[in-house]
């Protein structure tokens, strides 16, 4: 194994390690989610395995529950992560000269968590043996930690009591790693409205207040980077 790599990895995974941790219990809560709708553990895993996007995954359990129409549940899945093109334009660069195989991997392992921490740094370096194994390890230590707090949701759903509403620890990682990333007016602008809009919006039929929220952040971060521009050529 190349010295690169391995150094890249080291690295990479330090970086990741503690932050990491916050995915357990967000983990855990998508894996009693997904039985609590009443797929079975076998789909449930299988769903974790194929969709990999926590955010995506909570958000349209309640439509699947609900019985909504199957354009719904995707169109919903879709703008949820519509983020990841914007995350996988910026750190394309880091993989050029890669191929096919390890390219598609990338995009299934990129999580929003390796994307905070690792996009910045994979740019320092020009060697693309240290980039690879900066990103590749610590995305497949968040895969198995994903998928292992998910299996122990999906086989412990049944001994957690109904009454406990464990959802906010699903958001309180969420904060945890997106707070980081509103940095500039314009993403304060665009997250404040996102969230504001989706709670006054949250009574539209088919759960669609969230789709509504993420349209009224997007056009309030458009509309602030807009206004920064004009002012700052005035």
């Amino acid at each position: 194994m190349n010295e690169s790599f391995k150094r890249g990895a080291r690295e990479g995974f330090k970086l990741m390690l503690p932050m990491s941790v916050g995915l357990v219990p967000w983990a855990i809560v998508t894996g009693v989610a997904m039985r609590s709708i009443g797929l079975s553990a076998v789909e449930s895993m299988g769903m974790n395995l194929i969709v990999y996007a926590g955010t995506a995954q909570l958000g349209t359990l309640p439509l699947i529950a609900a019985g909504a129409p199957l354009w719904l549940i995707f169109v919903t899945a879709l703008v949820l992560n519509l983020r990841f093109i914007i995350f996988s334009a910026a750190i394309a660069p880091a993989f050029h000269g890669q191929g096919w195989a390890r390219r598609i991997a990338s995009s299934y392992l990129l999580v929003d968590g390796i994307f905070i921490l690792c996009s910045e740094r994979l740019f320092r370096s020009d060697d693309p043996h240290w980039r690879w194994g900066f990103y590749v390890v610590p995305a497949i230590w968040c895969w198995l930690v994903w998928q292992t707090g998910a299996l122990v949701g999906v086989l412990g759903a049944g001994a957690i009591p109904k009454d406990w509403s464990l959802e906010f620890m699903t958001t309180i990682a969420l904060m945890v790693m997106l707070a980081p990333m509103a940095k500039e007016r314009t993403m304060l602008v665009a997250a404040a409205a996102g969230g504001l809009g989706a709670v006054a919006l949250r009574g539209l039929p088919l759960k669609l207040g969230v789709i509504a929220g993420i349209a009224v952040g997007i056009a309030a971060g458009f509309a602030a980077e807009h206004w920064s521009g004009k002012r700052g050529r005035s």
